[in-house]
């Protein structure tokens, strides 16, 4: 990188290593050890009701519901609780783009841009850049957490979060000798999983035949190494099965020849059906031109893509534990020329809410972290909104909108 034109230079290995050991004697890994609550730390339910003030109302019960089903929910729920209990811990100085809710439910299957299924995180509405902590401290958590809120033994809890928090600290140290292109491109596809899945029950089946002691151990191993094989097997097929025509049959009926998102309130409600203080011709104009706005935003071919689509109903929908009660949109949007489901099309969006690690992280990043947010929504199939195509219409297109 060119020292003098503006641009920060990149550190070579020798510099990013000095810099790890720098780091590592400023705030050694034992302080982490344990935690103490601040002396200046508000009350979870305090926090937890001053976000219900920019939610919707009739949504906050379903929230609290959600939240008290069991540990895990609560936990799904209390990202803003933990950021606050993260800023009062010392960090290393180490900072990245922070997934900012990285619990293990937030890891998953999902079809990439080149149609590929891949493993990894698949929720960014709460990316903002700050400490690296953060993200492997609530990973590590919801691992303890699910283990003891499934019946556990405290010992096998511990032992996944481990292997948890081990699997990231070899991942790190793999990625410490790879180039920057390398990293960039870095993925985990189905047929690694599938491939590393298949290794681990054909290595433990074959531990547990030439095992002497404590063979009834090995033969269980075994086993639920072969049954987790399986699972991923399972959940291949599942996720293929999971495209907008299987949405559509879920989410979506015909009526007076037309598609249009089913009600299913509270979860799922037409915007029909909310009181907006709107005719219905301002608000479908509102989602169009929300969508327009959206689809300007693009690179050319995917803005060329979705100008082959339009939207033809909207909905506010329920999501996760942590969203609950916030702004969700499911536009439903088909093909212009023909009425086949099969050309239907999952794109929508929901309101982004950073503020919860907003007071730890800088804010000069602040575009970085909105180019996360819309990589999110372009590659990973998260958005939950109908689109139905047209055709491509390039004479209305401006010179302006074809250079932008």
């Amino acid at each position: 990188m060119n020292r003098g034109s503006g641009m920060p230079a990149q550190m070579s290995m020798d510099e990013r290593r000095a810099r790890g050991k720098d780091a590592r004697a400023s705030t050694p890994r034992s302080i982490h050890s344990g935690w103490v609550p601040s002396p200046r730390r508000p009350s979870p339910v305090s926090l937890l009701e001053s976000q219900e003030a920019n939610r919707e109302p009739d949504l906050v019960p379903v929230r609290h519901g959600r939240m008290m089903v069991a540990p895990a929910t609560f936990y799904r729920g209390a990202a803003n609780i933990m950021a606050t209990d993260l800023r009062e811990t010392p960090p290393a100085g180490l900072d990245v783009q922070l997934c900012g809710d990285a619990h293990l439910l937030n890891f998953g299957v999902f079809g990439s841009p080149e149609r590929r299924l891949v493993f990894d995180l698949n929720d960014f509405d709460e990316t903002l850049p700050g400490p690296f902590e953060y993200d492997v401290k609530r990973m590590a958590a919801s691992f303890e957490i699910a283990g003891r809120d499934n019946g556990f033994s405290a010992a096998d809890s511990r032992a996944a979060t481990l292997a948890s928090v081990t699997a990231y600290q070899d991942a790190m140290a793999e990625f410490a000798q790879q180039s920057t292109m390398e990293v960039w491109y870095a993925s985990l596809d189905e047929d690694q999983i599938k491939r590393a899945a298949a290794s681990i029950a054909a290595e433990t089946a074959d531990k547990a035949k030439s095992a002497k002691k404590h063979h009834g151990k090995a033969r269980e191993q075994a086993k639920l190494a072969k049954r987790a094989a399986k699972r991923v097997d399972r959940a291949s097929v599942k996720a293929h099965g999971r495209d907008s025509l299987q949405a559509l049959s879920k989410l979506g009926e015909v009526a007076d020849g037309r598609y249009r998102i089913v009600s299913q309130p509270p979860v799922v409600i037409p915007l029909r059906d909310l009181p907006s203080g709107l005719s219905p011709d301002q608000t479908e104009q509102l989602i169009r031109d929300q969508f327009d706005a959206y689809r300007a935003t693009l690179q050319p071919d995917l803005r060329q893509l979705l100008e082959r689509f339009e939207v033809v109903d909207a909905a506010r929908k329920v999501v996760g534990e942590a969203l609950t009660g916030g702004h969700a949109g499911q536009p439903l949007n088909r093909e212009m020329h023909s009425l086949r489901s099969a050309d239907a099309l999952e794109a929508g969006g929901r309101q982004h809410r950073t503020r919860r690690y907003r007071e730890t992280c800088p804010s000069s990043a602040r575009s970085a972290t909105l180019a996360c947010m819309d990589a999110s929504r372009t590659g990973t199939g998260r958005s939950r909104s109908r689109l139905r195509q047209r055709e491509p219409q390039t004479a209305s297109r401006s010179p302006k909108d074809v250079s932008r």
